[in-house]
Order: structure tokens, then C-alpha cells, then sequence
């Protein structure tokens, strides 16, 4: 991580955020710079840990409290063990499904460690925090949030709330009054760290805009003290598409979940549309850097500079610079990179993006079968003839490496980790043989 910076970086937080592209709106703009030129501020932003893992759609936050930590002032990473309980009603058309204490209290041990890689906790001079909102909501009586909290709120502003209003002009959804109480939840958030933290500004996705006035309100009111919010966009592909998806679902930082390989590809595979874009939202390199790429981008498309920035990038963020350059290693196989030296895990994640069929294990013990028999089993030439023409024309691959022999036979010497052979034509055309 790096020190905190000196007076004149956090000046420049706001500056560098909508530079960016990372600011959606902001309550209170020269309030918020006036404050931020006083001194370093302390922020938060919550999450409900309604997974046992974080998903990018969690990174711009996140890092975006790390961008102002790096910039001297002092984040609160919020689990929402209490609100969690019972569901955000912001962005969605539908009632979440509840889950139970002993689900949400797994999910928060879960991602702690995923949150030590994005946010410093032991820095001396503003170190980040992470609480739990259920430590201050569950001991609350019922009718004493009624008396002290719920009487600061109008139903008349509570459903003039674009999230609430959404979810009330949808007849068949409707909103029950369970996720109807959430933003009081969220502005006692608000209310407690700014009262018991010194917290006076919460970040959040443009969509929890209703829910952070409301705390800003509740502030005002309880404390009579000025309290911010910084809303940061809510990112769509290009294409209109939501982010954060992949062919298999969600791209979760937990390698158990989505391995590394996986997750660079998802980085590696961005439209070229967003790439500059997604190196200002998602990296921490500096303007000239991403101007440079930008320029890059622009002249050559097709060497993906970008593209391989962003991906090794974010890998190293979530997973550590050894893991990004073994993603990167691996994903250079479908480049015609060497598989030497890749672990076979790695290996293995890269296989499931190729075709893949099998020969008997028979086969490669002694002399081995013709190269010739392998080209045609595997679908890349269609007849004997043909892998000869491509062999001789120099466009037939083992293992990545040209092979110029039409009589060549393959051996169990051939085979990666002893029990796989990758064979390409031209380009991009690969398949993997695995002795069986």
C-alpha cells in the first residue's frame, strides 16, 4: 500500500475521482472540498454480505475507499450484519430472499481477507477499519427506533425515494414494509459513525442516493452536524450489458469461486469500447500511464496492450502479482505462448477454453502414433492429406512449438504433465489430446 500522502494529494482526491469518471453526484460539491482541503475525513461505505464472497460490482467502492486512504484519509469498510437481515430494496425489482444469521455471520468472516488486499488496516496514520452494523442495530428495542429515529421520517419522503417509488408503481412486485425500513436502517448508520467515528462522509453506488440523504438528514437533525455523500456510477458495458457477468455467472474475487485464470480472462476479454475507461475505474495507475495505453489503444487495437495492463493489473490487486503473472502466463498459451513452466492448475483452467478429445494412453508408449493420425482424430484437418499440406506449409503446432516433419510420431515425451498434448493450426485453432 502506498503512504498516505501530503496535504496538497488530498486536495487532489475529488479532482483525480471525477478525472476518473467516478463520481455520479455529490450532495454537497464545495462543502465537500472545503472540508476535504481542512483534513483528512473519515468515510465509509457499507456492503451486505449477502454472498460468502465479494464480486467486482463490489470493486468501485472499495477501491475508491482505498483511493482516498491512499490520499490520507481514514475508510470504513460497513458489513451489514443487521441490514443485511433485511435487504436493500435499492435496484431491484423484487424481494430479496432473507437470509439467516448464522449465513450472514459466515459470509462476514469470508470476506475479511478479501478486503485486507483492498483496504491497509494497519497503516499508523489511517489505518481502515471494518464494522459490523449489527453491533449497534440488534440491541436497539423495537419501539425505541420507532421513538428516536423513525420520528425524524416523513412516509411522504420515504416514498418519494426513487427506490421505493420504483418498486411502489410495480404492482406485482410491490415492496413490503421490511425492505420499506431499510433506509431508516442505512441513516441510523450514518447517525452512529458520525456520532461515535467522526464519520462524515459515505460513499455509496448511485443507487443508495436516496439512502445516504437520509442519513445526511438524520445527522443534521440528531447531531446538527454537516455530514456528505459521494454517489460513484453504476458500471455497464458498452453494449448496455451488465457488469460483472460472465458465460458463467458471476466473476466473484474468491479463487474458489472463480479462479484466477478466470478472472484475468474476464479482464483480458473487455470490449475494447471500455478498456480505457475500465483502467481509470478499476487500476491505480496515473494519468500519463493511462494516456499513453489510451494513445496505444488508438493506433494498434489489435496488440491489447490495454486489454493486458488491465487484466494483470486487477489480478495483482485481488490475487497478488505472482498469481497475475501466472494468469498471464496461461492466458499466453491461446497466443502461442510456451506451456513450459505453467503450473498444471493453471494449465488446466486454460484447457476448459479449448476443444478438447482423447487418445488411448497405448498410443503414445514407444515410437508413439503419426502426427498425421493426431491432426485428423482431433478435427483440425480433415483428411491425412490435408495435415500434410498444413504441416509442410508451416502452420501445424505441438505444444505451441512449429513442427516441420510430416513423418514426426508423438510420445509420451510429447505430453504436458504427462498426460496432455496441445496441438494448433495457424493461429488459433487449438485442441487438446489427453491420454486416457
Amino acid at each position: 500500500f502506498a503512504p498516505p500522502s501530503a496535504k496538497l494529494r488530498r486536495m487532489n482526491i475529488l479532482e483525480e475521482l471525477q478525472w476518473r469518471g467516478l463520481i455520479a453526484d455529490n450532495t454537497d460539491p464545495e462543502g465537500l472540498a472545503r472540508r476535504i482541503l481542512a483534513g483528512p475525513v473519515t468515510l465509509y461505505c457499507g456492503f451486505d454480505p449477502t454472498a460468502d464472497s465479494l464480486h467486482v460490482g463490489n470493486l468501485i467502492p472499495l477501491l475508491t475507499l482505498r483511493r482516498f486512504q491512499m490520499a490520507g484519509h481514514r475508510p470504513i469498510a460497513l458489513a451489514g450484519g443487521a441490514t443485511g437481515l433485511i435487504g436493500d430494496p435499492s435496484g431491484r425489482t423484487a424481494e430479496r430472499q432473507l437470509l439467516t444469521r448464522d449465513s450472514l455471520a459466515r459470509n462476514i468472516a469470508s470476506v475479511k481477507n478479501q478486503l485486507r488486499r483492498l483496504l491497509d488496516f494497519d497503516s499508523p496514520a489511517a489505518a481502515a477499519r471494518l464494522l459490523d452494523n449489527a453491533d449497534w442495530i440488534a440491541p436497539i428495542a423495537f419501539l425505541d427506533f420507532l421513538r428516536d429515529t423513525g420520528k425524524h421520517f416523513t412516509v411522504n419522503m420515504m416514498i418519494a425515494k426513487e427506490s421505493v417509488r420504483a418498486r411502489m408503481e410495480d404492482r406485482d412486485a410491490g415492496i413490503s414494509f421490511t425492505e420499506f425500513s431499510y433506509m431508516l436502517l442505512q441513516a441510523y448508520d450514518f447517525f452512529h459513525l458520525c456520532r461515535d467515528h467522526d464519520c462524515e462522509l459515505q460513499i455509496g453506488g448511485s443507487d443508495q442516493w436516496g439512502n445516504i440523504t437520509a442519513g445526511i438528514d438524520l445527522c443534521r437533525k440528531k447531531l446538527g452536524r454537516a455530514a456528505y455523500g459521494l454517489t460513484l456510477p453504476l458500471i455497464t458495458n458498452a453494449d448496455g450489458s451488465k457488469f460483472g457477468k460472465s458465460v458463467a455467472g458471476a466473476v466473484w474475487l474468491d479463487p474458489a469461486k472463480t479462479s484466477v485464470y478466470r478472472f484475468y480472462q474476464f479482464w483480458i476479454r473487455t470490449d475494447d469500447r471500455d478498456v480505457i475507461r475500465f483502467l481509470k475505474y478499476f487500476t491505480f495507475l496515473g494519468r500519463e500511464e493511462i494516456d499513453e495505453l489510451a494513445r496505444q489503444h488508438a493506433g494498434k487495437p489489435e496488440a491489447r496492450t490495454a486489454h493486458q495492463t488491465l487484466a494483470r493489473a486487477v489480478t495483482a490487486i485481488i490475487h497478488g502479482e505472482p498469481a497475475a503473472a501466472e494468469a498471464a502466463r496461461a492466458s499466453e498459451i491461446l497466443f502461442g505462448g510456451d506451456p513450459a513452466g505453467v503450473p498444471e492448475a493453471t494449465f488446466q483452467e486454460m484447457a476448459h477454453e479449448v476443444p478438447a478429445c482423447e487418445w488411448p494412453r497405448s498410443g503414445f508408449e514407444g515410437a508413439g502414433t503419426p502426427l498425421l493420425e493426431l491432426l485428423v482424430h482431433s478435427g483440425l484437418c480433415a483428411s491425412k492429406g490435408q495435415a500434410r499440406k498444413d504441416i509442410e506449409g508451416g502452420g501445424i503446432y505441438i505444444n505451441n512449438r512449429r513442427e516441420p516433419q510430416v513423418q514426426r510420431m508423438v510420445a509420451a515425451a510429447d505430453l504436458l504433465f504427462g498426460r496432455q498434448l496441445l496441438l494448433r493450426k495457424g493461429k488459433r485453432n487449438y485442441t487438446i489430446i489427453a491420454a486416457s
